[in-house]
């Protein structure tokens, strides 16, 4: 096990892809335990690993993602967050918060939400008079809504991953999504009465009324989807699908900003990020059943109830062990490596696996800010041309509310928990 964790520790600081080092960790690890004979069943465990229905939503949310984009509703969005707050001090800073709070509960992916707002706002807001580092910083903070509020593939992933309802995660997502936006809003009006951020004129109600006219065709699509989910008309996967055919409607008929010559290019980019995906999830898969066999999970799973008999003490501790390794791992990557080490010892701590699925959930991403792995901050950096090290201290204020969002939501189950239970 030992130099499994060497081996993974090296490959992964030499920058190999997240998926490639699972995959070489996982057959390290059945051969130095003496199981290399189980690698000739390696590709059937690549393939079945893929084999659950819930997963068929994750190509479908990023297809809708990618039909939204080009069909104008990322623009629309922008503007009705500017008429409504733009004429705030750190006017654009708020508008980015609010467009991104909208685009989560379309998109559902911090990397693909980022790396879209990064080109529009990190320039709007330079323009404006803002330093780049904290337009990038606030845009790479706001992404990571994506994730939280709902439709969220990382939800869907842990869900599969545990046999947990995507549809209750879906809902469980919704406050603390809220939490946290109204939190960056809140730093954001501290920093910007500090700094004496520029604003705005005040837009008139007439222009507000028009800019909210025009989005309206927008939120039809997380609006019916949990419409949809909380009365049962349809399950969280098939929902996806539902988002594809409305996205669809909206781009071409209704923005018709959306051409038919566009959907080639939608479905390439929408192919590239499944392949990224599914590719991690089959290697951690791989990595995860050879850890089983070792009966590490157990092993983590029993020190872990060694330590203390006390939810509070054991959900602190889990909170540390996320962010240490959020720095090095892939949140993707994360959540199907410990859910399965995690899931099994919730009940004997009376911890609701929706309400934990949310904790690991922010957790990770939180890690998608924080160096040296993580993803938002590599995009947020190229994508909007600042240095690491200027970039690292914009964010930090961010990460700290963050984990204050967190604590709170750690603390608070019904935070996650209350919607669910008034679905039912």
């Amino acid at each position: 096990m030992i130099l499994t964790m060497l081996i993974f520790a090296v490959v992964l600081l030499i920058r190999v892809p997240i998926a490639i080092v699972l995959g070489i960790s996982g057959i390290v690890l059945l051969v130095v335990s003496g199981n290399g004979d189980m690698l000739i069943n390696s590709p059937q465990r690549l393939f079945s690993s893929l084999e659950s229905y819930s997963l068929l939503a994750i190509p479908l949310f990023m297809l809708a993602g990618e039909i939204m984009n080009t069909g104008g509703i990322t623009s629309r969005l922008v503007t009705f967050a500017q008429k409504f707050v733009g004429h705030y001090r750190g006017g654009l800073a708020y508008v980015n918060i609010v467009a991104n709070t909208f685009l989560a509960s379309i998109i559902g992916s911090a990397a693909a939400q980022i790396a879209m707002m990064t080109k529009i706002m990190v320039p709007s807001m330079e323009k404006e008079g803002y330093k780049r580092e904290f337009a990038a910083a606030t845009t790479a903070s706001a992404g990571m809504l994506g994730p939280i509020i709902p439709p969220s593939m990382l939800f869907i992933i842990y869900g599969a991953t545990s046999g947990t309802s995507i549809g209750d995660m879906f809902l469980a997502g919704i406050l603390p999504g809220i939490l946290l936006s109204l939190a960056f809003v809140i730093l954001v009006a501290y920093i910007g009465y500090k700094e004496k951020f520029p604003s705005k004129p005040k837009a008139s109600w007439g222009e507000r009324g028009m800019s909210l006219y025009k989005i309206i065709p927008a939120l039809l699509v997380p609006g019916i989807l949990i419409w949809g989910i909380v009365t049962g008309v349809f399950t969280p996967t098939e929902s996806a699908g539902i988002a594809c055919v409305i996205a669809l409607i909206v781009g071409l008929f209704l923005y018709k900003e959306l051409n038919i010559k566009d959907l080639p290019s939608i479905m390439v980019n929408t192919a590239i990020s499944t392949a990224m995906v599914t590719l991690l999830i089959a290697m951690a898969n791989i990595f995860g059943w050879a850890m089983t066999f070792e009966r590490i999970p157990q092993a983590i799973a029993e020190w872990m109830t060694t330590i203390s008999d006390n939810p509070i003490i054991f959900l602190i501790l889990v909170n540390i062990l996320l962010l240490l390794l959020g720095m090095l791992v892939e949140g993707i990557a994360l959540i199907i490596i410990l859910t399965p080490i995690f899931v099994p010892i919730l009940p004997a701590y009376d911890i609701d696996p929706i309400h934990f699925g949310v904790i690991i959930c922010l957790n990770v991403v939180i890690g998608i800010l924080t160096p040296p792995v993580g993803s938002g901050l590599f995009l947020a950096t190229s994508l909007g041309k600042v240095s690491i090290e200027s970039f690292v201290k914009a964010v930090w204020p961010f990460v700290f509310v963050s984990i204050v969002v967190l604590l709170l939501v750690t603390f608070i189950p019904s935070l996650t928990l209350w919607i669910p239970s008034i679905s039912k």
